[in-house]
């Protein structure tokens, strides 16, 4: 019998907010072609010539609001959500991170020194998208190839719509909404540019559906690789399970990046526009973010507050990620545990 470990893999982080380690990190995470999907040569003009020069400030000022005593949110979180999950299941459990450190060489080196043979790769993202977890996917594969050619990678699928994951992040949301219910609760889930889409599922059939207001079965061999579709799942499942009437809810997208044709309604625009008509009392649920991170806790808490404070609105909530909640820790663990007992 083989021996069995975990590999969750999320997103990523400087070092620290300082602008070497920030130029670094941006570097590493912008050259990747299943994130800026352009030529070699275009992409390293951008990414060398333009946005290296120019965004560093910005993001390490991001960073610093936002920074823990322990360092980056994003790491320290995943590290407790590691350390609880280890408690709950038999076999290793290992974190690394696409982008910065601790990297995946480093996470399946840890495995394979501990004995392990067959790896069940863990992508901490809940909607499938290129920039996501098929570039998580593809880096595995490869340093396995490379690295560790007796080891077996085994791909934990989307959870967008497992029971577990959508009970999780009700919780959470009744739990911060309970004693100060909001007049409407926006899901905001972050952006990718229309193409991705394209790529995940080239097929014209696909195409026709991205060009509409709805999108695709999620079920269907369209939607399979859908990002988009896969939100308005998550979406849909999880206002059912908080009941929330049409009308007190909807869904926007975050983090755009350059000129490209990104997916709408975006995140910064619907809140001025939920302030503007009305809405008093507004709190942001982010799915696609299973931890608190800049995204997050200064994209959404800091600059969406103010923007929605400046267009009339006055109270604004953001939502916790699930992070290392109950429920949360709970469910990766039962998946766990049926990947080590397929049969029972």
């Amino acid at each position: 019998m083989p021996k069995k470990g975990v590999l969750l893999v999320n997103l990523g982080s400087p070092d620290s907010f300082s602008i070497k380690d920030i130029k670094r990190y941006l570097k590493q995470f912008l050259m990747d072609k299943y994130v800026i999907d352009l030529p070699y040569l275009l992409r390293y003009a951008l990414v060398h010539g333009i946005i290296l020069n120019t965004r560093p400030p910005k993001t390490s000022k991001a960073y610093q609001k936002i920074w823990w005593d322990e360092g980056s949110p994003l790491i320290v979180i995943t590290k407790r959500l590691t350390e609880k999950i280890q408690q709950q299941v038999s076999i290793p459990v290992v974190m690394a991170m696409r982008y910065g450190n601790p990297s995946i060489a480093n996470g399946l080196q840890q495995l394979h020194d501990q004995g392990v043979d067959e790896v069940l790769l863990m992508p901490l993202y809940p909607q499938y998208a290129m920039a996501t977890t098929q570039t998580i996917e593809v880096l595995a594969h490869q340093l396995v190839k490379k690295q560790f050619p007796k080891m077996k990678l085994i791909e934990f699928p989307a959870f967008f719509h497992r029971p577990e994951y959508i009970e999780a992040l009700a919780e959470v949301t009744r739990k911060h909404l309970e004693h100060n219910p909001c007049d409407h609760l926006l899901f905001s889930y972050h952006g990718v540019p229309k193409r991705h889409l394209y790529k995940t599922t080239p097929t014209p059939a696909h195409k026709k559906i991205l060009e509409g207001t709805t999108c695709c079965d999620p079920y269907s061999e369209e939607g399979k690789y859908c990002y988009r579709s896969h939100c308005f799942e998550t979406t849909r499942l999880l206002a059912e399970k908080l009941g929330l009437q049409k009308g007190t809810y909807s869904q926007s997208f975050q983090s755009r990046l350059g000129i490209d044709k990104w997916i709408t309604p975006f995140t910064s625009d619907k809140i001025a526009q939920l302030a503007q008509q009305g809405v008093k009392k507004l709190a942001v649920i982010t799915p696609a973010f299973v931890a608190d991170c800049v995204e997050t806790l200064e994209e959404i808490e800091m600059v969406g507050g103010q923007t929605f404070r400046e267009n009339g609105g006055e109270e604004f909530k953001m939502i916790p990620c699930l992070n290392d909640s109950n429920l949360w820790v709970q469910a990766l663990s039962k998946w766990i545990n049926e990947y080590l007992t397929p049969n029972t």
